[in-house]
């Protein structure tokens, strides 16, 4: 149900990082292109005292105006935004709060009094918030939706006492934990691919598939941010929720219908088939200075405590024990500080079976998520000319060739919209988080415990050193003829 008239009245943490980085430029994405619901507006809160003036260019920072429509556009979105300064722990604060989304709500003579409250706040304060706002902020004229931003805990115990803490304040149906991975237009687009096509069905199980890649690379360090990171690490950072996620849609039975329930109820049974981790299946790194003595180590951020283990980069294979991929490796990779940037699931198929081309490559369906959309078969060809000589070439689906005069939507952008239709599909149920915690959570006390030491890479690499052949021994061959994604198509 898309809420016609709604207050977003609690942007929670509205002067932190992800707000002015990614919810209001996401707001205001969503207000240039005509979807915001009538008669909208959005309040910020934060413990952060701000005059208005400040709050808005606080929050604008991150917002490009290139030409003088979208300036215009951009002051017309900021008379919607207003702010209130209060704790997170404070009855009296949240009652002000109250008061001013009553003030709002009192110019708009709709019936209902619709209110949405996105917490972008770390975990240690969702569960003071969820009651201080259940309390004090509830609409009892309307609908109330709750976005909560990830972690969501940082284990299988704390994440079930984050549930119970807010599973009598809010329904589940009123709760929306945020994974922006899953608003990302190829994430979403896996559904497509693999249910829409007849040939992809036919092939998309273990007697076709030799090993499944999904890989998430960053180029950049913690910069400054490490006290923060260290708290939680790469795979509770990145692996525990964006990769799973795509390793679940990627890895799931076709659903009865494309309703959230039915698409969610495939994730979490794919996902009780997958056993914990074990670290005979896991490969550990942090990353030390760059070559060029040009980027400092992960132990040189101040933020950092002396001597962590912290593992900046991290590669585990999971197996599903199923019907379907009983056997195949499923290898997430992860990590920051390396040589590039990207996300891309990469099918790996079996070797032809008595192939006459001996030196034939294996073929691959690369689905990469960022940056440059892309879907692309790597495959065998003949080389032109008059030799039966064969190289490797792609069907290639570029994104920004194909639909050229198309705008992917930012994931925010698609997510906050989903909330306001009231559309589950794209974030993560209560189960389906026990289930993920489940298969991590043994891994991550290992890891914690036993501090166990990772392997020093260099930053701007491509992770440490043991990672080639740490995917090799789970069958992934590498090109046996040189082969580049051609640098035009991206």
């Amino acid at each position: 149900m898309l809420l016609t008239y709604v207050i977003l009245c609690q942007v929670l943490g509205a002067s932190g990082d992800l707000a002015k980085k990614k919810t209001y430029p996401a707001l205001f994405g969503i207000f240039r292109n005509g979807f915001l619901p009538e008669g909208t507006r959005i309040i910020g809160y934060a413990r952060t005292q701000l005059d208005l003036a400040n709050f808005h260019e606080r929050i604008t920072g991150h917002m490009k105006t290139p030409n003088d429509e979208i300036k215009k556009q951009l002051s017309d979105f900021l008379k919607l935004c207003t702010y209130v300064s209060g704790q997170y722990d404070k009855d009296e604060d949240y009652q002000r709060l109250n008061k001013a989304v009553e003030k709002v709500e009192s110019l708009n003579e709709h019936e209902k009094k619709n209110r949405v409250f996105y917490m972008a706040l770390p975990p240690s304060v969702f569960i003071p918030v969820a009651k201080g706002l259940k309390k004090n902020v509830y609409s009892t004229k309307g609908i109330n939706r709750l976005i909560v931003e990830k972690p969501f805990g940082m284990d299988l115990d704390s994440s079930r006492e984050l549930g119970k803490a807010l599973a009598p304040l809010w329904k589940e149906e009123e709760t929306y934990r945020i994974d922006h991975y899953l608003g990302k237009e190829m994430v979403k687009n896996l559904l497509i691919i693999r249910f829409a096509n007849v040939f992809f069905g036919a092939i998309w199980n273990r007697q076709s598939i030799a090993n499944v890649q999904i890989t998430f690379k960053e180029k950049i360090g913690t910069e400054g941010r490490g006290g923060y990171f260290d708290e939680f690490g790469i795979i509770r950072d990145v692996m525990q929720n964006h990769l799973l996620q795509m390793l679940s849609i990627a890895a799931m039975e076709r659903p009865v219908s494309l309703s959230a329930e039915d698409v969610r109820d495939e994730k979490v049974r794919v996902l009780r088939c997958i056993p914990p981790v074990k670290l005979e299946d896991t490969l550990l790194g942090q990353y030390t200075k760059s070559e060029d003595n040009s980027k400092p180590g992960y132990l040189e951020d101040k933020t950092v405590p002396a001597g962590s283990t912290c593992p900046t980069f991290a590669a585990c294979t999971l197996w599903i024990n199923n019907d379907r991929w009983e056997g195949v490796p499923f290898i997430l990779k992860c990590g920051k500080a390396l040589n590039e940037q990207k996300a891309e699931i990469r099918v790996q198929f079996q070797d032809v079976p008595g192939s006459i081309f001996k030196n034939a490559s294996r073929n691959e369906l690369v689905i990469r998520v960022q940056p440059n959309e892309a879907v692309y078969m790597k495959m065998t060809n003949k080389l032109p000319g008059l030799s039966m000589d064969t190289v490797i070439s792609e069907l290639d689906l570029t994104y920004n060739r194909r639909f050229s005069d198309l705008k992917i939507p930012d994931a925010y952008e698609s997510l906050i919209l989903d909330v306001l239709k009231g559309d589950h599909s794209n974030f993560v149920r209560d189960d389906e988080l026990d289930a993920a915690w489940k298969i991590f959570t043994p891994i991550l006390h290992k890891i914690d415990n036993e501090k166990i030491e990772p392997q020093p890479y260099a930053y701007g690499t491509r992770g440490p050193p043991g990672v080639e052949e740490f995917v090799s021994k789970y069958g992934f061959k590498r090109d046996t003829q040189e082969y580049n994604w051609p640098e035009r198509q991206c």
